[in-house]
């Protein structure tokens, strides 16, 4: 995603909540929004995630008590979080943060029916292309 839309919102606030996980954003428009590190980790925005186009989408499990181990300015419109299960090549600019944060409903929704037409479970361990379980990714 590139930067920002023309007058879009721009974060005037972000607070790391680590025992709560969850990364807690204000916006100029008056939106506070916490979005739980376990979304912003399973609809990252990185090629490892989402892929390189349309239906190429990587489902994300085993993420629940995933956490934020570092936040990395990048330019003045995203940042990059580094997870603890080792995946921080995810670059959200702060319309993805709003995204996540004013859509959360919608998105847990959408991400409960992938799991279900993939008949796993949210906690069950990714699995490798080597066909391995595998927990750094």
């Amino acid at each position: 995603m590139a930067g920002l839309k023309p007058g879009a919102p721009t974060p005037q606030s972000i607070t790391v909540h680590g025992q709560s996980r969850v990364l807690e954003v204000g916006f100029s428009d008056g939106a506070t929004f916490r979005i739980p590190f376990e979304l912003m980790r399973i609809y990252s925005p990185s090629a490892e995630v989402q892929g390189h186009g349309p239906g190429q989408e990587v489902l994300q499990t085993g993420k629940r008590d995933v956490e934020l181990v570092g936040l990395e300015p990048v330019g003045n419109y995203a940042v990059q979080p580094a997870f603890s299960d080792g995946h921080d090549t995810g670059i959200y600019s702060w319309d993805l943060l709003y995204e996540l944060g004013a859509k959360q409903a919608d998105l847990w929704a959408q991400y409960e029916r992938r799991l279900a037409e993939a008949g796993v479970d949210r906690d069950a361990l990714m699995i490798d292309k080597g066909g391995s379980a595998c927990s750094s990714h």
